[in-house]
């Protein structure tokens, strides 16, 4: 679950390292991506539809980007943040309308099987949700550093003034930082719906709020913080929900709240987050 957290996070830290803007979107992203496979894989396949459904995803990032954060250009970043809450908020109540009651399976080919070795049992879909979010985080990693779009996503992250006098299109960057996130939330979306979960529902997109503790606490500028965020609040989530029976003193879902507990703690030590960059000012 960690690794699945690390990569919403890193959608989070994606798009705020490009532009330097909180996404509270970013939950309908996964959303849309989640239902666009849910409704095409009895017709088209699991596989061609987890294709459509990432593709679907992205598309609907860069739209957001290309429709509405771009007409905001120059706007003060808190106004810009607030901006995806409202485009959040039409996505999520489309998305839910069409959802209804219903709970949707995306077909996965893992089912629920089990995997036993001693005493511990891990379901297969677990094993590959780890397996998937470690590929990607490697290929997304590899690409920031190496690639041009890479380059170009740092140097804006660094000065987007000085980026753009060398001839690198903010504009472009942006785009290309709202389509991998929302590709990156599909594929997160996939694993937060298949076994032992019962499938997509209206409620799916809550989870996005739980990897953004993960992203805060890492440092919301920092890849690597993703990551270490993503595990640190999947297996505090993990042994708070386990051990809930023997903390009944401090109440009742105590794993939902520990990851918030963990990302306060953190940042009254570093309020920049784990890896964040902290920024100083001459005054």
């Amino acid at each position: 679950m960690g690794s699945v957290y690390a990569l919403i996070a890193l959608g989070f830290v994606v798009i705020f390292r490009a532009t330097e803007v909180v996404n509270f979107a970013h939950a309908s992203l996964l959303l849309a991506g989640g239902y666009v496979t849910a409704s095409l894989h009895d017709d088209i396949g699991f596989w061609p539809a987890l294709l459509v459904g990432i593709a679907g995803a992205a598309v609907v990032g860069a739209a957001v980007e290309f429709l509405v954060m771009r007409r905001y250009r120059g706007f003060d970043h808190s106004v810009l943040a607030i901006v995806t809450i409202g485009v959040d908020i039409l996505l999520t109540t489309e998305l839910t309308r069409r959802i209804g009651t219903d709970v949707l399976t995306l077909g996965d080919p893992w089912g629920d099987s089990v995997l036993t070795v001693g005493p511990i049992s891990l379901a297969h879909t677990r094993i590959a949700a780890f397996v998937a979010a470690a590929l990607l985080i490697t290929v997304f990693l590899l690409a920031f550093r190496y690639t041009s779009w890479g380059v170009a996503m740092r140097a804006a992250a660094e000065s987007p003034e000085t980026a753009a006098l060398m001839g690198v299109r903010l504009g472009r960057v942006s785009l290309g930082a709202w389509a991998v996130a929302g590709a990156l939330a599909a594929v997160a979306a996939l694993f937060l719906t298949v076994f032992p979960t019962p499938g997509l529902e209206r409620a799916t997109s809550l989870a996005a709020l739980k990897a953004f503790p993960a992203a805060i606490l890492g440092g919301l500028d920092s890849t690597t913080g993703a990551l270490v965020g993503g595990l640190l609040v999947g297996v505090t989530e993990s042994l708070a929900t386990g051990y809930q029976s023997e903390l009944t003193f401090l109440g009742r879902g105590l794993g939902d709240l520990a990851p918030y507990l963990v990302m306060t703690v953190i940042l009254l030590i570093r309020p920049a987050g784990l890896f964040g960059t902290k920024e100083l000012a001459r005054v």
